[in-house]
């Protein structure tokens, strides 16, 4: 007898557990707008349709690596001098598209926050409920990881452009005006420079924007947008530990979807939340999430792992458990 009273002492535990963390099913395939968030949703729709379009660039960016070697080994060689900036100069826009592009990403997460946090529902509620707006944000997420990515493995990307700036710097003290400059300017350029220096810039620029938005809207509680992350990341953790939940994915593609998410969220919430996602305090299950992680096959999952790793704002704090910190290593 005390052994099954034992079992059931341990299942109310258990239940307890996943009952402290939201869970519900969000519909990441096929949840459709309702009404009241039409409007919403076709604003973020416009940008996110061109998000693809920007991971294909990005992928294909080669660089102009050989061409700048070239012409700093030879600086008699106007030639030389010639091909270099001409290589540099459609690659420097393409990455002020890539720059405008998280401009927008950035109005969109802000307005996409006001829809899913404003009173009187709680952040769970907002995302039951509204479950294309829940959508958008795993997008912008979604895309936010696969672009930091794609950049961190691209050094291309900086050297380009500090040639770039070294060059206009040049020909500025000569007085040549060159017309790339009517494209980037001064300005555009030094805050195009801010951006690239950043390890993972598009993150940045969602934490950024969700800082903003929390310091803006001052009469909305700071949790209400801290519990739309972490519920985010509860919810993604459940789908993908639960196997009812995981089964009605029709594709693997939204499993790694669903990851990604969870690990953009936790991210984003270790650098909104003053004490960040790794304390005793936080309201993401920490533990819970990266065993998820470290169950799938490693090869899928070490680049998000290493996110965590490397990434976050709060892991190496004294405040972090030895146990989390030793799941990570």
């Amino acid at each position: 007898m005390g052994r099954f009273a034992g079992m059931g002492n341990l299942l109310k535990v258990l239940t307890r557990e996943i009952e402290n963390y939201p869970h519900f099913f969000l519909d990441f395939e096929n949840a459709q707008p309702t009404d009241g968030e039409r409007e919403v949703w076709n604003q973020i729709s416009a940008v996110l349709q061109d998000s693809e379009s920007m991971l294909a660039d990005l992928q294909a960016y080669k660089g102009a690596g050989q061409e700048i070697r070239d012409a700093i080994q030879n600086p008699n060689d106007i030639q030389l001098q010639e091909k270099a900036w001409n290589s540099v100069c459609p690659l420097v826009v393409r990455l002020k598209r890539f720059y405008e592009f998280s401009l927008r990403l950035e109005k969109a997460l802000q307005s996409l926050l006001e829809s899913l946090t404003c009173p009187p529902y709680t952040p769970t509620q907002h995302l039951e409920r509204e479950q294309a707006l829940a959508k958008e944000f795993a997008e912008i997420l979604h895309f936010t990881l696969r672009f930091d990515e794609l950049k961190m493995r691209n050094p291309a990307i900086q050297n380009d452009f500090s040639y770039y700036r070294r060059t206009i710097s040049r020909n500025r003290i000569n007085n040549m005006h060159l017309d790339i400059e009517n494209e980037v300017n001064n300005e555009m350029a030094n805050r195009m420079s801010l951006f690239y220096a950043e390890a993972t810039p598009m993150l940045k620029t969602l934490s950024n924007a969700t800082t903003h938005f929390v310091s803006e809207n001052k009469t909305l509680p700071i949790e209400n947008t801290t519990d739309c992350l972490s519920t985010m990341a509860s919810v993604c953790k459940v789908m993908l530990e639960t196997p009812e939940y995981r089964s009605r994915f029709t594709s693997e593609e939204t499993l790694m979807f669903c990851m990604r998410v969870m690990v953009g969220v936790i991210i984003l919430y270790d650098h909104v939340h003053p004490v960040g996602a790794f304390s005793k305090t936080s309201k993401i299950d920490m533990k819970g999430c990266i065993k998820v992680l470290k169950e799938q096959p490693p090869d899928s999952v070490e680049g998000l792992l290493n996110a965590l790793r490397f990434t976050t704002k709060h892991l190496n704090d004294e405040s972090t458990s030895k146990q989390i910190r030793a799941m990570l290593q």
